[in-house]
């Protein structure tokens, strides 16, 4: 039954704060050639990636005080930085890993986005 649903990353639906990032491969070489073992890959601190999907924002209280008696479900939403395509640098331990389709996605906050790199043409 859930495999209906999971047919496409299209269908996600990132909730609130949250990004979802195809992780960037490390360098395995530095710039003189040397070779980096990944134990070296493990303890980074900061990791970079594409923005696939984005959530709709930070949820903030609705604030119609005239109408606090009706219970509106309409929920209201400060908007993000981060956009689709977006290369971003992010803490790693903030990030909780996936694998949709043999391919690894990170969740992460946006809090935990330290840099946004954009194209020019996706503004």
């Amino acid at each position: 039954m859930i495999q209906e649903y999971l047919n496409s990353i299209e269908k996600f639906v990132v909730v609130g704060d949250r990004v979802l990032i195809k992780p960037r491969e490390m360098e395995t070489h530095t710039r003189s050639g040397l070779v980096l073992p990944a134990s070296v890959k493990e303890k980074e601190e900061i990791q970079s990636g594409y923005i696939v999907k984005t959530g709709p924002g930070y949820p903030i209280p609705n604030t119609d005080i005239e109408e606090t008696w009706k219970g509106s479900t309409d929920t209201k939403y400060i908007g993000m930085q981060a956009v689709e395509g977006d290369l971003a640098i992010f803490l790693k331990k903030q990030a909780y890993e996936i694998e949709f389709e043999n391919e690894k996605y990170l969740i992460v906050p946006h809090a935990a986005i330290l840099l946004l790199i954009r194209d020019e043409q996706t503004t």
